[in-house]
């Protein structure tokens, strides 16, 4: 079950959720890289935090990244996904919100 939020909700939606999310980049080679980071509000809407060299890399050369913020209350809570746009500047990403959802399974859960 997905529902949307829009980028004026996002920061409400952010803080019902951990935290803290997990950003989503590639390598060069297509394999999927996941950290967990615990990014800020700056100016204009962008989220920000600071990054190592190889999630930089990925970043710079594939700007298109997810955000996923698990839920406060994993019994029942859903989890904000996030896509958008990042840049980087240094060791800090930058990421500019797209499109974003509220998930969780259709069905209870029962593992995977």
């Amino acid at each position: 079950m997905s529902i949307a939020v829009t980028l004026a909700d996002l920061p409400a939606a952010i803080d019902q959720q951990i935290g803290w999310c997990y950003l989503l980049t590639v390598t060069d080679d297509s394999q999927p890289r996941v950290i967990a980071i615990a990014p800020t509000w700056s100016v204009g809407g962008v989220l920000s935090a600071e990054v190592g060299r190889g999630t930089a890399a990925n970043v710079q050369a594939r700007p298109n990244v997810t955000l996923v913020y698990p839920p406060a209350s994993a019994a029942d809570g859903m989890t904000l996904i996030i896509d958008g746009s990042a840049s980087m500047d240094g060791s800090t990403v930058s990421f500019l919100p797209g499109t974003a959802v509220m998930h969780r399974p259709a069905v209870a859960s029962g593992g995977c």
